[in-house]
C-alpha cells in the first residue's frame, strides 16, 4: 500500500507542477501559479494530496509493512475491566502490532472481551477472570500492562493508595515471574514510585529480574506537559517535545519545559503538570479519576514497547526505570527502547536553575517512595 501512496503523490505533484501547468495551459493563475484545471478539480487534487500525505505518514506505511507482515505479539492487560483497563483494552485492540490481546481481571472480563472482540482489527481477544485463569492470560505474553488497583478519590494522593494497590501488584508480579518471565512489564498501578520497586523485588526473589524489562508508565505526565505547554505557547501540540523526569507523583514530577516561555509561566505549567491528576479527580466530583487520558498514555507507551521489540529504530520515551542518571535507584527520564526492552537510559540534558532546584527537591520524596516499595516487598 505504501507504493500506491507514493505513486499517487508523485502523480499529483507532477500534474500540478508549475512547469507542467505552463505547458498545458497558461490561462488560470491560482495562488501565484498557473493551473489548467477548474476550481473544483483543483480542490479535488488538493484533497487527494492531503489524504495521500496523511496515509504516507501513518506508522504502518512509514515503516514499510502491513499488519500481516509484522511479528505476532501477545499483550496482556491485568485489570482490564476497570476504569483505565476498559478504554486501554479498546485502544490496544486498535493497535495493528498486537496479534493476541489477553484481558484479565478478577471479574467482569468476559463482557469486556466480548465487546472489544467485535472490532474488526487484527488481534484476537480472550477474556480471563479469577486467580485460576491468570496463568493462561499471561502465558506467552510479550508485553504485560498493569492498570489493576483501586482508583483515586477526592483528597486522596497516589501514596494513599499504597496499602491496597501494593498487595495487588505483588500478587500479579508473582504470576508474571512464573508464566511470562521475559515479558516487558508496563506498570500503571499507582503509586508507580513504589509499585515499580515492589515488582523489581518480587522478580529478584523469583530469579527473573531484568531491569531492561520493567517500566513505570509516566507517559501521562508527558502528555499533560505537552498539552499545557502548547496551550500556553500557542503552538501546535504535535511539534512539542517536553521530557518529564523524576517520578510519577506530586513534586517528583519534573517537566523540562523550553525557555520559550517566561520563568513565571514555567512555574505555573510545572505546578499544573504535577497536579494534573488532582485536577481531573476534582472535576469529576469524586466519581472518577483520570481514566481516559491514562488509558491513552498507557496505549502510547505500550505501542512504543512493541515497536522497540519489532526492531523499529530510535524509539524514545520517558519512563520510570532502574537508572544511573542520578543517585536514586529508580528514576524517570528518556529511554531508548529496543528488542530487549531498554536499549539505553538517556541523560537529562541541560537544566535551567528552576529545573535544577526542582531536581534536588524531588529526590528525598522519591527515595522515600522507592524505599517504601522495597520494604513492602521484603516484609
Amino acid at each position: 500500500p505504501h507504493r500506491a501512496v507514493r505513486w499517487s503523490l508523485n502523480f499529483i505533484d507532477t500534474i500540478t507542477h508549475p512547469k507542467a501547468q505552463a505547458l498545458i495551459s497558461p490561462q488560470f493563475p491560482i495562488s501565484g501559479h498557473r493551473f489548467p484545471f477548474p476550481p473544483k478539480m483543483n480542490s479535488m487534487l488538493r484533497s487527494a494530496r492531503t489524504l495521500a500525505t496523511t496515509a504516507s505518514r501513518s506508522s504502518v506505511l512509514r515503516r514499510g509493512y502491513s499488519s500481516e507482515s509484522v511479528p505476532d505479539r501477545k499483550v496482556a492487560i491485568l485489570g482490564a475491566a476497570g476504569g483505565i483497563g476498559q478504554p486501554l483494552s479498546l485502544l490496544m485492540k486498535l493497535n495493528p502490532l498486537v496479534s493476541n490481546l489477553a484481558l484479565y481481571d478478577i471479574a467482569n472480563t468476559p463482557g469486556v472481551a466480548a465487546d472489544v472482540s467485535h472490532i474488526n482489527t487484527r488481534s484476537e481477544v480472550t477474556g480471563y477472570f479469577g486467580d485460576d485463569q491468570l496463568g493462561k492470560a499471561l502465558e506467552g505474553a510479550d508485553v504485560v500492562i498493569i492498570p489493576a488497583g483501586v482508583p483515586r478519590k477526592p483528597g486522596m494522593t497516589r501514596d494513599d493508595l499504597f496499602n491496597i494497590n501494593a498487595g495487588i501488584v505483588k500478587g500479579l508480579c508473582l504470576a508474571i515471574a512464573k508464566y511470562c518471565p521475559h515479558a516487558l512489564v508496563n506498570m500503571i498501578s499507582n503509586p508507580v514510585n513504589s509499585t515499580v520497586p515492589i515488582a523489581a523485588e518480587v522478580f529478584k526473589k523469583a530469579g527473573t529480574y531484568d531491569e531492561k524489562r520493567l517500566f513505570g508508565v509516566t507517559t501521562l505526565d508527558v502528555v499533560r506537559a505537552k498539552t499545557f505547554y502548547a496551550g500556553k505557547a500557542k503552538v501546535p501540540v504535535a511539534g512539542v517535545n517536553v521530557p518529564v523526569v523524576g517520578g510519577h507523583a506530586g513534586v517528583t514530577i519534573l517537566p523540562l519545559f523550553s525557555q520559550n516561555v517566561s520563568e513565571e509561566e514555567i512555574v505555573a505549567l510545572t505546578k499544573r503538570t504535577q497536579d494534573g491528576g488532582t485536577e481531573v479527580v476534582e472535576a469529576k466530583a469524586g466519581k472518577g479519576s483520570a481514566t481516559l487520558s491514562m488509558a491513552y498514555a498507557g496505549a502510547l507507551f505500550a505501542d512504543a514497547c512493541l515497536k522497540g521489540l519489532n526492531g523499529v529504530p530510535d524509539v524514545v520515551e520517558c519512563t520510570f526505570v532502574q537508572s544511573n542518571v542520578t543517585d536514586l535507584p529508580f528514576f524517570a527520564s528518556k529511554v531508548r527502547l529496543g528488542k530487549n526492552g531498554v536499549d539505553e537510559v538517556l541523560g537529562l540534558g541541560p537544566l535551567s536553575d528552576f529545573e535544577k532546584e526542582g531536581l534536588e527537591k524531588l529526590k528525598p520524596e522519591l527515595l522515600s517512595s522507592i524505599e517504601k516499595g522495597v520494604n513492602f516487598a521484603n516484609k
